[in-house]
Order: C-alpha cells, then sequence, then structure tokens
C-alpha cells in the first residue's frame, strides 16, 4: 500500500520506540511498493512486543455515555506470539450524529475526546476526527474487523506525519496541501511498479507513486477508493476519504484485526517491510496508552 517511509526528525517522543520487528506472510493484494521481506525465526515473538494487545484494538462506540472516556489497557510484554483476544481502544461517540444519516465521519466521535486526545497524542485534530469517525463507521458496516483508531492513526504518522510531513499540513476540508506524492516507485530501493492511470492519481506517467496523507498507489486507490466526508468525491488527498479507504482496506485484507496475526498480516499487505511493521506498531501501542 505504501512506499518505504523513512523516520523524520519531528515523529514525536516515542521515536525511540519505533524498532521493532514484523511477522506473518502478506494478504495477497495489488502490487506493492516495497522489498519484499524473508522473516526470520524471530519476528512472530518481537511483534508481540511493538503491538502488544492493543495495536489491533477496536475502537468501541459508547452508545451509552456521553463523557469521552476512551479505554486503552499497556502493551503486553510477553514475546510468546500466541493470539489472544485484544482489548479495545474506546472514544466516545456525538450523540447528536445520525451515522446512518450522513456519512461525513468527521463529525462521528465526540468533539470533546477529539481535542483532549489530539493534545495528548500530538495529532492534528483534524487529523485524529477522521482516524477515529473510519473506526466508528466500520464499526458499524464492518463490525467483525475489530479496527482501533490507534491503528489508523499509526499509519498516518508514518506516512505522512498525519498529513504535516514537508511542510503540508490538512485544512479545516480535510485537504493535504501543499500535495504528499512520494518517489517514483522506480526499483531503487522499492518494488518496481510501472504506471497504471496514465499519471491521472500521482502525476507520473512514467512510474507509480504513493500519494495522500495516508500515502496509497493509484491501483490499490482505484479499487478500494472511499468517500469519507460524504461529497460525492473519493479524493486521495483529503483526509476523511483516505483514512475510511484505509479501514475498509486493512479489514479486507485482515479480516478479525483483533487477532494479532491477522493485524500483522494486515498492515504488511499496506506495506511490506520490517521497519515499517514495527514502526506502526509502536505507535499504535502508544495512541493505546492515551485516555
Amino acid at each position: 500500500m505504501t512506499e518505504p517511509t523513512p523516520p523524520h526528525g519531528s515523529a514525536g517522543d516515542f521515536d525511540a520506540l519505533l524498532r521493532r520487528s514484523p511477522d506473518e506472510p502478506a494478504v495477497p493484494e495489488p502490487r506493492r511498493r516495497t522489498r519484499r521481506w524473508v522473516l526470520p525465526t524471530l519476528t512472530a515473538a518481537l511483534a508481540t512486543l511493538g503491538i502488544g494487545a492493543l495495536a489491533a484494538a477496536a475502537l468501541s462506540p459508547s452508545q451509552n455515555s456521553t463523557t469521552p472516556d476512551p479505554t486503552a489497557s499497556a502493551a503486553a510484554t510477553d514475546t510468546t506470539p500466541s493470539p489472544q483476544p485484544v482489548p479495545t481502544v474506546g472514544a466516545a461517540v456525538d450523540e447528536a450524529t445520525d451515522a446512518d444519516a450522513s456519512r461525513d465521519i468527521s463529525a462521528l466521535a465526540d468533539t470533546a475526546w477529539v481535542s483532549r486526545i489530539a493534545t495528548e497524542a500530538d495529532i492534528p485534530e483534524r487529523a485524529l476526527a477522521a482516524y477515529a469517525g473510519a473506526a466508528l463507521d466500520t464499526a458499524r458496516t464492518d463490525p467483525g474487523c475489530g479496527l482501533g483508531w490507534n491503528t489508523l492513526a499509526a499509519i498516518g504518522h508514518v506516512e505522512s506525519e498525519h498529513g504535516t510531513i514537508d511542510g503540508s499540513r490538512i485544512g479545516g476540508d480535510g485537504i493535504a496541501a501543499p500535495a504528499i506524492v512520494g518517489i517514483p516507485l522506480d526499483g531503487q530501493d522499492t518494488d518496481e511498479i510501472p504506471d497504471t492511470d496514465g499519471g491521472e492519481l500521482d502525476g507520473d506517467a512514467t512510474w507509480d507513486r504513493a500519494v495522500g496523507p495516508m500515502q496509497f498507489i493509484p491501483e490499490t486507490w482505484a479499487r478500494y477508493a472511499q468517500d469519507g466526508n460524504d461529497d460525492g468525491t473519493a479524493d486521495v488527498h483529503q483526509i476523511d476519504d483516505a483514512a475510511l479507504t484505509a479501514a475498509v482496506y486493512l479489514c479486507a485484507v485482515g479480516g478479525d484485526l483483533t487477532q494479532p496475526e491477522n493485524w500483522i498480516a494486515a498492515i504488511d499487505a499496506y506495506n511490506p517491510s520490517v521497519d515499517y511493521n514495527n514502526r506502526v506498531a509502536a505507535a499504535a501501542s502508544h495512541y493505546a496508552t492515551l485516555r
């Protein structure tokens, strides 16, 4: 799903944690960007450290409470890779929003919760509203997936620092500007992916590139693109659309993401890289501890 993303100096207080290991083979999907990797025998055990019991956690709507009181548990330290039920990371739902009447996902999460967690997590509020809304919407449309907002936020962090990489920012309309476009996927430290769309999405008619705050390649975007802000258009540069597309994709390739091996496989499908899997796992575990 994404091109390899090197560490950035502004990655946050938990950059030192983004150094662990991946695990399962990838779920079949459209062609990817990065080099395929061979799994060392220890990765199953090491991945448990990064994901813990929470990186695959579901975002659970609190239908009986109007107080934003998300819950999370600390990451597991057991290095034995034994799949087990995963605790949830909760976010308060905006009770005034009818999720069935509108699919503007940025309005689904309680605004007080978004404001508080955004401050604690150092995530722009507009981006967090999209991550939380995408997870809440997915909990309604695909309840068996168990996707947590923390996983989407972790991917957004690693891919584009929540739409802020290289001077970009996400505006009130959810558009990341200047546009975030990755390097050409020409086989130099990436998979070799010749152009698939005449440069329509990424502006490159020779090689495909990853695009937008969640970094989709054209082939994957064409297959999974979603309209997260209910404006009638799926825009790869718009964070609601991109976050919901990422949610739909992860659930499609991973299935029940409350199972650690499925979560690992879904992240691998998004970007098959040892370093990438580790960094997303560490970031997701960090976000899961926020209350």
